[in-house]
């Protein structure tokens, strides 16, 4: 059984609206960003596909399959539309 982390998620934009929240902290045993956004998409129906947003760990950009470590930030930046 893979032991849980401790993460702080950062919602932005559309995904902020769809989760009704704009940060959480939470225990998961994910070990990459993509599995962490997947289970939070499917627990949440936030539904974007990984293809239309951007990642950020700890305050920069990285690959969806990047690894995770417990105290991470982990920030889901969708595009912004703005005038």
């Amino acid at each position: 059984m893979t032991p849980l982390a401790c993460y702080q998620v950062c919602y932005f934009g559309l995904l902020a609206e769809r989760r009704g929240l704009s940060e959480e902290r939470l225990q998961h045993p994910a070990t990459t960003a993509v599995e962490l956004y997947a289970s939070l998409n499917a627990t949440h129906r936030l539904g974007l596909s990984t293809k239309d947003f951007r990642v950020a760990v700890n305050d920069e950009f990285v690959a969806w399959n990047h690894p995770l470590q417990d105290g991470d930030r982990i920030a889901l930046l969708p595009p912004m539309s703005g005038g």
